[in-house]
């Protein structure tokens, strides 16, 4: 009849306000598709080469790295959820046109950075599996990452976060299985947890920071929390108190998954591969894995590293995306913008770079991104005018400074480092 509206089914509502489906948008969805960009071909360059290289030592970076990683991802789907806006957005409003085009640039050489990573690192898995040519394996991986990117186009965010999730399982599940496989010492592991740094050990010390607090993660964490909380008309807003508490159970579960894989790695390597002091070849320790455990781990390793590279770029794409919107307001196609991705890393592959060693420098650009992701992000999160009830803790702002100061002195010993040659 004409002025009467149908009735709605109510949505069920949890008990801390949040509805169910709310609760995976904005809490656990997010989180998990950032963190699949924490268990990338990069993560596993610097964690194998460290474990390779300094045994146990460097165990307490990884883990130091992850809780601070977590820290910041919190406070990233924070500001998406409670104010609406993504970082970059924020970001945005606070610049004028020539600081927007600039802060673009930067987020556009991390979007770079990446690529060159999650190519690479697919090249490898490609060569570990079947023998193929790093530019064969190259091209293949950017077509495949493609193919993923355009599944959340066609078939819609919960496809894709599903998607990225059973990666996300795959890899986990095969990089601890093999942890487990290589019986790391038990008394060696709880001594890496003591800090200390060896002697040239700062290269992949910064290079496991870069791989773990990543910038483009920070981006794309913040805008999914945004649009998961599409509230429709007529619709009660869930309390601050309710989308703080899915945040943080969001967060805490995917980066418990990340930081455990990102620790096997490094135990892996300690416990079965030599002791050498540097970047660990890849495919070398693929062949000294399939020695020591058999067939089967060295594949489930391959197989890990290969889906890694594949979901993990879908995470720097966005982040590319979302810089140019947000700061510039254009937008180009999706397969217009992955066309130039992987051009880099098969010029450098082409002039004879070793992949390994690339992929551990594209980590440790990425830290050189950090604090232009951390400083902003702290900024925001401190101030009641931008998330009202929802702003940080002195406590968390200090926290969250001090993680920021830390990335800005690794980028100032890197460039010291750099010039003194």
């Amino acid at each position: 009849m004409p002025g009467l509206q149908p009735l709605r089914t109510p949505r069920p509502v949890a008990r801390n306000g949040v509805p169910g489906a709310a609760r995976f948008s904005v809490g656990l969805a997010p989180a998990l598709v950032t963190a699949v960009a924490y268990v990338d071909p990069g993560n596993v360059a610097t964690n194998v080469s460290a474990g390779a290289g300094y045994g146990y030592r460097l165990l307490w970076v990884v883990v130091g790295s992850n809780a601070a990683a977590g820290l910041i991802q919190y406070l990233s789907a924070k500001l998406g959820a409670c104010s609406g806006r993504s970082l970059t957005e924020h970001v945005a409003g606070a610049l004028g046109p020539r600081g927007r085009l600039a802060y673009w640039l930067q987020a556009e050489l991390m979007a770079a950075a990446t690529d060159i990573a999650e190519v690479v690192g697919g090249a490898l898995a490609l060569r570990m599996l079947f023998g193929l040519p790093l530019w064969l394996g190259a091209v293949l991986t950017a077509v495949g990452s493609t193919g993923l990117l355009l599944l959340r186009d066609v078939r819609g965010q919960r496809a894709f976060a599903l998607a990225v999730t059973v990666v996300l399982v795959l890899v986990g599940g095969a990089f601890v299985g093999c942890a487990l496989a290589a019986r790391p010492a038990a008394g060696a592991t709880a001594a890496g947890l003591v800090p200390s740094l060896p002697s040239g050990a700062m290269l992949l010390a910064s290079g496991i920071f870069g791989a773990t607090v990543m910038p483009h993660a920070v981006y794309v964490h913040s805008a999914l929390s945004r649009d998961g909380l599409a509230v429709p008309p007529g619709q009660r807003r869930a309390p601050v108190r309710a989308l703080l508490s899915a945040t943080r159970a969001g967060v805490v579960v995917a980066m418990t998954g990340a930081g455990t894989v990102n620790a096997a790695l490094l135990l892996i390597a300690a416990a079965l591969l030599p002791a050498q002091g540097g970047v660990m070849d890849l495919v070398q320790a693929h062949t000294m894995i399939s020695a020591l455990l058999g067939a089967g781990p060295a594949l489930a390793l391959a197989l890990a590293l290969l889906l890694s590279g594949l979901a993990s770029t879908s995470v720097g794409t966005h982040a590319g995306d979302l810089a140019m919107r947000e700061l510039l307001h254009r937008r180009v196609p999706l397969w217009l913008r992955r066309l130039p991705g992987p051009v880099p890393a098969l010029v450098l592959l082409a002039a004879g770079a070793d992949p390994t060693r690339l992929l551990v420098l594209s980590q440790v650009a990425l830290s050189v991104c950090v604090p232009f992701v951390l400083v902003p992000l702290v900024a925001f999160t401190a101030r009641g005018t931008v998330l009202g009830a929802a702003v940080n803790h002195r406590v968390t702002t200090v926290l969250a400074s001090l993680v920021a100061a830390a990335a800005m002195a690794v980028d100032i010993v890197l460039l010291t480092q750099a010039v003194s040659g």
